[in-house]
C-alpha cells in the first residue's frame, strides 16, 4: 500500500493555523465566481474617426444607464479593418463606408447577420472660420485657383472613405487633374479637419458632421450627393465579439442614440 502520508503531510490541527489556511483558500475559490457574475472587461469598438464626438457621448450614456464600459478606437475605416484582419480584438466595427465592412465580411471576420446600415452623412468644402473666401461647387469651378498656392486637405483616397468620396466628386466636376501637387492627404478625415482648423491649409473636404464639431472652420459649400456613392456607416459585431456586445449594438440603434446622432448632424438609416 502506498504511503499516503508521504504525499499529503498531516495538517497541524492548531485551530489558529487551520483558520489561517482557510482564509488563504477562500479567495481563490470565490474570485472566479465573482468574475463571471460581474464582468469587468470593457467592450472594444473600432469606429471611423468621424464618429468620435457622437460615440464618446453615447459611451458615457450607456455606462450611466448601467451598461458595460466601452473603449473606442478611432481611425480611418481601412486602418481599423486591417487591424482586425491582423488579429486585433474588437467587439464592434463601424465603418464610414460599406466597402471596408464587406472586406471584413468576405474574410468571415464579422457576424454578417448582425450587420446593419446605421447612419448617413454629407460631404462639404470647408475653410478656416475667418476666411473671406466664397466659392460655389459646380462643374469646372476654380478650386485650384482658390487655393492661392496652398493645399487642399482631404483624406487619402486610397484608404480613407471621405477621401474616396471627395476624389470621385472632384473627378466628376472636372477639377481633379488641376489639383495635382496641391493636395494635403491625411490618414483620416479628422486630420484633414485639423489642417483647416489650424489654418495650415486654406480649404479642405470633410463630412458635414466634422465641420459642425469645430468652430474654427466654416462650410463653404456642400457637394451634391449625386457626385459620389451614398455615404453610409454600417455597423456589425465581429466574429470574436463578447456576449455582452450585442446590447450595445442594440443601444446604438435605439432612441437615445438616434437623438445624439441627429444632434451631431448624422442622418439615420
Amino acid at each position: 500500500m502506498p504511503d499516503t502520508h508521504a504525499r499529503f503531510p498531516q495538517i497541524n490541527r492548531s485551530p489558529w493555523k487551520f483558520l489561517a489556511i482557510l482564509t488563504l483558500l477562500v479567495p481563490v475559490a470565490v474570485r472566479p465566481v465573482l468574475a463571471g457574475a460581474y464582468p469587468s472587461q470593457p467592450l472594444s469598438v473600432y469606429a471611423a474617426a468621424s464618429l468620435a464626438n457622437a460615440l464618446d457621448e453615447l459611451g458615457t450614456a450607456y455606462r450611466n444607464a448601467g451598461g458595460r464600459r466601452v473603449v473606442f478606437s478611432y481611425a480611418s475605416s481601412a486602418v481599423l479593418a486591417r487591424q482586425i484582419e491582423a488579429g486585433a480584438h474588437a467587439d464592434l466595427y463601424i465603418s464610414a463606408d460599406t466597402a471596408w465592412m464587406t472586406y471584413l465580411q468576405s474574410r468571415r471576420l464579422i457576424d454578417a447577420a448582425s450587420r446593419r446600415d446605421l447612419l448617413g452623412n454629407t460631404l462639404v468644402l470647408i475653410a478656416p472660420a475667418d476666411s473671406p473666401l466664397r466659392l460655389a461647387i459646380a462643374p469646372h469651378f476654380p478650386l485650384a485657383l482658390a487655393l492661392a498656392g496652398g493645399r487642399l486637405a482631404m483624406g487619402d483616397p486610397d484608404s480613407v472613405p471621405a477621401g474616396r468620396y471627395a476624389r470621385t466628386a472632384l473627378e466628376r466636376l472636372g477639377v481633379w487633374p488641376a489639383l495635382s501637387g496641391h493636395l494635403a492627404l491625411t490618414d483620416n478625415v479628422r486630420s484633414a479637419l485639423a489642417f483647416v482648423a489650424r489654418g495650415e491649409t486654406p480649404l479642405g473636404i470633410v463630412y458635414r458632421t466634422d465641420a459642425h464639431s469645430d468652430p474654427r472652420v466654416r462650410i463653404i459649400d456642400t457637394f451634391p450627393a449625386t457626385l459620389h456613392a451614398p455615404i453610409v456607416y454600417p455597423v456589425a459585431l465581429t466574429t470574436g465579439a463578447q456576449a455582452g456586445a450585442r446590447p450595445f449594438l442594440d443601444f446604438l440603434r435605439g432612441a437615445v442614440a438616434a437623438k445624439v446622432f441627429r444632434k451631431y448632424g448624422f442622418t439615420l438609416m
